[in-house]
C-alpha cells in the first residue's frame, strides 16, 4: 500500500475515534437503580405497617371508656350546737371561740335590754336606760339617758351604783377600749369635729381633728385600734359630690394621747372596731363599697369576701361572726368564710343587737 493511502486510512480512523463518545458506565447505573428499588420497597413496607397499626389501635382509641374523674370531696358541714333551752338566762351563753354574750338590746340601744352579770353568772332584763354598753371585761356598763344627751353614766353591776359624767355635745355611741378602761366618743359638733376619750374617773381628753387631706367616709366615726394607743378613721377617695362617699381610700390612724395623725393604711374599706384586726395584725375585715372584705394590711390586697364586716378574731385563723340573715346564728369560721361551728341563739335574742366579749 502506498504511503499516501496509508496516511489517508489513518486519518479516517482517527476521525472516527474522535467522534465516538465514552462507553456508558453500566455497572454504576445498575447499582443506582438497585438502591432506588430498595428505598421504594422500604417506604412501601413502612406505610403498610403504619396502616396495620392504625387499623388495630383506632377502634380502641375511639371506643375506649372515658376515664372516671376523681371523686370530689364535699366541704364538711359545720357542727351545729343545740339551741339554748328556756332556762338560758341562768348561765352565760358561751359561743364558739370561748366568747360570751354580754348584752342584747334593740339596734341603736333603745328599749328594754338584757345584761350579763358576770359576778352572779346570769342575765337580767333592764329598761332603766336608753342605751347599755357593757365593758369587755369587769363589771362596768356605760349607759345613756336621752334626757341627759351630753352625759354618759357608768353603771357598776357589782354595786348597783351609777356615776354620770359630762362628755360633750353631738356624741356618737360610746366605744370601749380593748382593755375596758376608757370610752371613745366621736363628736360631730359643728366646727369641732374630733374625738373624746373618757377615763373611768371622769377625766377627758378632747382632740379636735382638722383636715386630713381627704373627707371621711360614711358615718365619720372613730374606732379603737387593737393596741388601744391609736384610733382609726376611714377616709374616702371622693373629691366631689358626684363620687360615692363610701369609696374608701384607707384608714387614717391618730394618736390617742395627742390626737395627731400617725399613718395612713391603704385599704378598700373601714373596720368596724378593734376586733376586726387579726391578732397578728396581718389581716383585717372591712366594709367595702359593695360587700365585706378580708384584706391584707400590708398591701391592701383583697383576699376574699366575707358574709359580714362585724367580726371578732378568735385566733389568727379563726373568726366569729353573726350570720346577717336568716336565723342569725353565731358562726366560727376560717378566713375563707367556711363555717366550722354554728351556735343558735335563744329565740328571745334573735331579733336583738348582741354584744360579745371574752369569757
Amino acid at each position: 500500500m502506498s504511503t499516501s493511502l496509508d496516511e489517508t486510512l489513518r486519518a479516517a480512523v482517527r476521525d472516527l475515534a474522535d467522534g465516538a463518545g465514552p462507553a456508558p458506565d453500566l455497572a454504576a447505573r445498575a447499582l443506582g437503580r438497585g438502591r432506588r428499588l430498595r428505598r421504594r420497597r422500604r417506604v412501601a413496607a413502612t406505610a403498610a405497617a403504619l396502616v396495620a397499626v392504625v387499623a388495630v389501635t383506632l377502634p380502641f382509641v375511639l371506643f375506649r371508656p372515658r376515664p372516671t374523674p376523681p371523686p370530689t370531696t364535699p366541704a364538711p358541714s359545720p357542727v351545729v350546737r343545740p339551741t339554748p333551752g328556756a332556762d338560758w338566762a341562768g348561765k352565760p351563753l358561751v359561743l364558739p371561740g370561748d366568747r360570751v354574750v354580754t348584752r342584747a338590746q334593740a339596734t341603736g340601744g333603745s328599749g328594754a335590754g338584757v345584761l350579763l352579770d358576770r359576778k352572779r353568772g346570769r342575765y337580767f332584763s333592764t329598761d332603766r336606760y336608753d342605751g347599755i354598753f357593757p365593758a369587755p371585761t369587769g363589771t362596768l356598763v356605760a349607759v345613756r339617758d336621752d334626757d341627759r344627751p351630753r352625759e354618759i353614766g357608768l353603771f357598776d353591776l357589782a354595786s348597783g351604783k351609777t356615776h354620770w359624767y359630762e362628755v360633750g355635745r353631738a356624741l356618737s355611741t360610746p366605744r370601749w377600749s380593748p382593755d375596758g378602761q376608757r370610752l371613745l366618743f366621736t363628736t360631730h359638733q359643728l366646727d369641732h369635729f374630733g374625738f373624746i376619750v373618757l377615763h373611768l374617773d371622769g377625766t377627758r381628753q378632747v382632740h379636735p381633728v382638722g383636715l386630713l387631706g381627704w373627707p371621711c367616709a360614711d358615718s365619720c366615726e372613730f374606732t379603737w385600734m387593737p393596741d388601744g394607743r391609736e384610733v382609726a378613721l376611714t377616709l374616702s377617695k371622693r373629691r366631689s359630690e358626684s363620687q360615692p362617699r363610701d369609696l374608701a381610700k384607707g384608714v387614717q390612724l391618730l394618736s390617742v394621747d395627742t390626737g395627731r395623725p400617725t399613718r395612713l393604711v391603704t385599704m378598700p374599706g373601714g373596720p368596724v372596731g378593734p376586733d376586726a384586726w387579726s391578732p397578728d395584725g396581718r389581716l383585717v375585715v372591712v366594709q367595702g363599697q359593695q360587700e365585706p372584705l378580708l384584706v391584707e394590711t400590708a398591701t391592701g390586697r383583697v383576699v376574699n369576701p366575707l358574709p359580714t364586716a362585724d367580726v371578732v378574731w378568735v385566733t389568727d385563723d379563726r373568726l366569729l361572726y353573726r350570720r346577717p340573715h336568716g336565723s342569725r346564728d353565731f358562726v366560727l369560721a376560717d378566713p375563707s368564710g367556711r363555717e366550722l361551728v354554728r351556735q343558735p341563739l335563744p329565740k328571745q335574742l334573735v331579733d336583738l343587737e348582741v354584744t360579745v366579749a371574752p369569757r
